[in-house]
């Protein structure tokens, strides 16, 4: 039987159970100040990952019109972030 580091374990145990994507929510929502910046995180409501796509949540219009503009960097931010392609999608409600 092969040792392997306890750190190793948890992530093949996360990368094979349903608990990854709220896992890796937990990370992006941690580190979204610094992925996006203070004024962006303070107004941001919720964020949550469901198969692939990151839902953003918030109820400031001129901020979701600027989201909007910025999906395809807030994907490779987040993924850049998480150290991995995670996120596909991104949906701002």
């Amino acid at each position: 039987m092969a040792e392997i580091s306890i750190g190793e374990a948890l992530k093949q145990f996360l990368k094979n159970s349903k608990l990854k994507s709220g896992v890796q929510a937990l990370q992006v929502e941690e580190a979204w100040e610094k992925i996006m910046g203070k004024t962006i995180a303070r107004y941001t409501d919720k964020i949550q990952i469901i198969n692939s796509t990151l839902y953003i949540t918030t109820n400031v219009a001129p901020l979701k019109n600027e989201l909007l503009y910025q999906k395809e960097k807030i994907i490779e931010r987040v993924n850049e972030a998480l150290g991995e392609r995670v996120i596909k999608e991104v949906v701002i409600k």
